[in-house]
């Protein structure tokens, strides 16, 4: 231990030594975190999750670094009863090789400090992977964190590829966890050293769907085969499936007009809002609308009619939740599938802020 840590502990243990017990609980869900690898001079963050598990508020009096270079970012005010939270530590990376930092969390939540850690090497020949492999599954990164699978039709086979790399220190063998019946994936190559590269290769079997529109799922990138999985490691799914149109041809067709394929709404400082979107048939025939789905939550729709008789309208209402719009990962929309056979697929992007 350096000076500089021995300094810093004593420290702590001076100030408990006047802090009486508190009835008050402050736990860690892991207390170290290995960030695998970086370059020279990048920066890392390292995320500890935190729990006050009292029935009473607590407050961060103080988070004790082992050295200058790290810094830790941690809330200031009162933290609830009850309450999760985040503590961050940065590292800046400017001596090569391996690293433990540490850092000392004081606070009247408990007797002692709650202690983390954060590991990892710096390498000096090491790029910056950030800009192509945005997406950190717990040291193993990816290109992509979600599957889309658009305008499917019964029969089709697509496939979508998912470029990772080994950012962490020992060697991984990538695997897909939870797949669906109708999803399959290879790995290649299927032990990934430290540094390197491969790809994920999904193919989708269409003939496995039953139901057309919308199905959403997701799977778990692993960096082993039985690697618990964690909401940190789940890559989203969505396939639409439309159905086959093929057959209606002629002049007695029906169609679908809308006011906007798009819809803004503004919250303005409130908790939820309402917008609509006119659908009219111009055509010739009755359009039916099979299916009415939302790729994301934080929205509500409702549908005044689904089957329009040619020259009727009827309108889409949709409402937006601000709450539930923060927390999704996706763009928020809502699909249609008709029997319009030149617009079989409808979306309509909705932009709430």
């Amino acid at each position: 231990m350096n000076t500089l840590k021995t300094i810093l502990l004593s420290f702590v243990v001076c100030q408990l030594s006047f802090t009486p017990a508190a009835a008050q609980k402050l736990t860690i869900v892991k207390s170290q975190v290995d960030i695998g690898q970086t370059g020279y001079e990048i920066p890392v963050t390292a995320t500890f999750e935190l729990r006050n598990k009292s029935m009473r508020k607590l407050h961060i009096s103080q988070v004790l670094p082992d050295c200058s270079c790290t810094r830790v970012d941690y809330p200031k005010g009162e933290i609830g009863a009850g309450e999760k939270f985040t503590v961050k530590m940065t590292y800046d990376a400017r001596q090569l090789g391996h690293f433990n930092k540490q850092a000392a969390i004081v606070s009247d939540g408990s007797e002692r400090p709650v202690y983390i850690t954060m590991t990892g090497v710096v390498r000096e020949d090491l790029m910056d992977y950030s800009g192509s492999y945005p997406y950190d599954f717990n040291g193993l990164l990816a290109d992509k964190n979600e599957l889309e699978f658009d305008n499917v039709n019964k029969g089709d086979m697509p496939q979508d590829v998912m470029r990772i790399m080994n950012n962490g220190t020992h060697v991984m063998e990538p695997n897909i966890q939870h797949l669906p019946s109708y999803l399959s994936a290879e790995v290649s190559p299927q032990r990934l050293s430290p540094g390197h590269s491969g790809k994920v290769v999904f193919t989708l079997n269409s003939e496995l769907i039953h139901d057309y529109g919308l199905k959403q799922t997701n799977v778990n990138l692993a960096q082993r085969l039985g690697e618990k999985v964690t909401h940190e490691t789940e890559v989203g799914v969505s396939v639409v499936l439309l159905p086959d149109l093929r057959h209606m041809e002629g002049n007695q067709l029906p169609e679908l007009a809308l006011s906007d394929s798009v819809l803004n709404l503004d919250f303005g400082g409130k908790s939820k809002r309402t917008g609509e979107i006119i659908l009219y048939n111009p055509g010739k025939a009755t359009l039916n609308i099979s299916s009415l789905q939302l790729f994301t939550r934080g929205l509500k729709v409702t549908l005044g009619k689904r089957s329009l008789a040619p020259g009727e309208t009827t309108k889409l209402k949709i409402t937006a939740y601000a709450a539930d719009l923060k927390k999704v990962r996706t763009r928020p929309r809502v699909l249609m599938i008709t029997n319009d056979p030149h617009n079989s697929k409808v979306v309509i992007t909705v932009n709430a802020k």
